[in-house]
C-alpha cells in the first residue's frame, strides 16, 4: 500500500467556508473516491490555510486517473476551486511529498 501525503493552501478568507463544506461531503463524492482506490483519506487544516492530506492506495496515479474519470470529482473540482490559492485545481496540486521515514 502507497502512503502518500501532499500539500495545499486554503484562501485565509475561505477556511470556514472548507470546513463546512467538508463536514458535509456528497455521498457520490465518497463513493467515488472509495471505488477509485482512495482509503485512510485525511484531510487536516492549519489556522493559516495550510492544508495537508494524506492518503493509502495501491498506485496513486491510477487513484487519482479514476476520480478524474467521474463525474462527480468534476462537479467537486469546480465548485472548491475557489477555496485554494492556486491557479491550478487542486488535484493537479497534489503533488505527493517524499516519504523520508515511517515507523509502523
Amino acid at each position: 500500500m502507497q502512503r502518500v501525503c501532499f500539500l495545499l493552501k486554503v484562501r485565509e478568507d475561505r477556511k470556514d467556508a472548507y470546513r463546512e463544506r467538508h463536514a458535509a461531503v456528497w455521498p457520490d463524492m465518497l463513493a467515488a473516491l472509495s471505488e477509485a482506490g482512495w482509503h485512510n483519506y485525511s484531510l487536516f487544516l492549519r489556522e493559516d490555510g495550510l492544508l495537508v492530506g494524506y492518503l493509502e492506495t495501491e498506485d496513486f496515479d491510477a487513484a487519482r486517473e479514476a476520480m478524474a474519470a467521474t463525474e462527480v470529482n468534476a462537479r467537486w473540482q469546480r465548485e472548491m476551486g475557489e477555496f485554494f490559492e492556486q491557479p491550478e485545481a487542486a488535484d493537479e496540486a497534489m503533488v505527493p511529498l517524499t516519504e523520508v521515514f515511517h515507523l509502523a
